[in-house]
């Protein structure tokens, strides 16, 4: 008998009937003589519906009260799943976070677990129910209602994987796997079998949004496999996990960011650490850093999404500042990366089809180019075919 989990998104269970698409296929693995831990978000759209609820009343709303209205999504999700696998003649009994014992540290809106109490799961699973756990939430020791951020319910589910000893979890989306890029618009995309953890996170880092980077970091730490796969077809998806078992050396995808806004401040005397810092505190998420210093004055620059721009402006005391928005930014991921010559040939390639380049930033394995935003559809399909269609 095998312990699974399985997490299931918006889309999947966006109404009545995807609801009762998955209990279906929940009843068949219990007949398979599995045992099951569901991991369910809110019904699709409705998270981001009560954020604009919320502001409509309260431009700034506090994030204990925000929080308690989010999580009331996943509470939704849980009890009609339970109450659709009750009707097919399935034991199932649905959790809230507090209810289980999801305990997390840190802010409202954004917290982090810090422990899970299993032994009612455990308890459960043994009496032959499955057990339904809204995703997404969390408590503080105190008994405050909190939320993980983006991504969160993928983060409970391998979270709460990791605290049950599962091998796998399985993350079921309305996509059926990770693609060498977005398959809507590089048309030669392909879908992988398998992936690493490094190679995951940088994906999702660079804008490939099937999966969030905080969930594949943790699954990272305890050793546990994700099956990326779709509730619309049940078919095998990509599984991400150890590099050992994939192939080396290799371009494994283009990813793209867009609304960017490059921020150029420029003086004398101006301070690196404190101008990003400031910068950093207004809650703005900061790529591709360039400082430059001649004649005596120093010229800093930073990308930033177009969304925090105002808060950074507003937070920037000292200098002239500029800025340059419609910017995005392609990357060039995997293992291959390493090789002599690849950071050459993506330059070429941008270079050839026109594309101007406005920053550069590179690790093991990542490339990452900021470019016009009017110019990355074409900079994907370039980059998709040379690198990874010819190989």
């Amino acid at each position: 008998m095998a312990l699974l989990v399985e997490k299931y998104g918006g889309t999947s269970v966006k109404n009545v009937t995807r609801v009762m698409e998955v209990a279906y296929n929940v009843r068949d693995r219990i007949k398979e003589g599995h045992q099951i831990v569901m991991v369910v978000s809110a019904p699709g759209g409705m998270t981001d519906e009560l954020i604009e609820r919320a502001k409509s009343i309260n431009s700034n709303p506090r994030g204990r009260e925000l929080d308690v209205l989010l999580s009331t999504g996943e509470q939704i999700s849980i009890a009609l799943m339970a109450m659709a696998l009750e009707n097919l003649g399935v034991k199932a009994i649905s959790y809230t976070a507090s209810q289980l014992g999801i305990i997390t540290v840190g802010e409202h809106n954004s917290a982090r677990i810090k422990e899970i109490h299993t032994e009612m799961v455990k308890r459960k699973l043994d009496e032959g129910y499955v057990v339904i756990v809204a995703g997404f939430q969390g408590v503080t020791p105190g008994g405050a209602v909190t939320t993980l951020g983006r991504g969160g319910s993928d983060t409970s589910a391998v979270a709460l994987g990791a605290a049950l000893g599962a091998r796998e979890v399985d993350i079921y989306t309305d996509v059926d796997g990770v693609y060498s890029a977005d398959p809507r618009i590089v048309e030669g995309a392909v879908k992988h079998s398998d992936i690493s953890y490094e190679e995951m996170i940088e994906m999702a880092g660079s804008g490939a949004k099937v999966l969030h980077s905080r969930s594949v970091e943790l699954a990272a730490k305890y050793g546990i496999d994700i099956h990326l796969r779709s509730s619309f077809n049940w078919r095998e998806g990509t599984r991400i996990g150890e590099e050992k078992h994939m192939e080396k050396h290799v371009i494994r995808g283009i990813a793209a960011t867009e609304n960017l806004t490059k921020v150029s401040i420029e003086g004398r005397c101006l301070s690196l650490s404190d101008t990003i810092g400031a910068i950093s505190r207004s809650g703005a998420n900061i790529d591709v850093i360039t400082h430059n210093y001649q004649r005596g004055r120093t010229e800093i620059s930073c990308i930033i999404k177009e969304e925090y721009l105002d808060s950074a402006l507003s937070a920037i005391e000292t200098g002239e500042v500029s800025w340059r928005k419609e910017l995005a930014k392609v990357s060039v991921i995997g293992l291959g990366v390493k090789s002599k010559g690849t950071a050459a040939t993506v330059f070429d390639i941008l270079s050839r089809e026109g594309i101007e380049v406005e920053g550069v930033s590179c690790s093991e394995i990542n490339i990452s180019c900021i470019i016009p935003e009017e110019d990355v559809k074409r900079a994907q399909c370039a980059l998709h075919k040379e690198l990874i269609e010819t190989e």
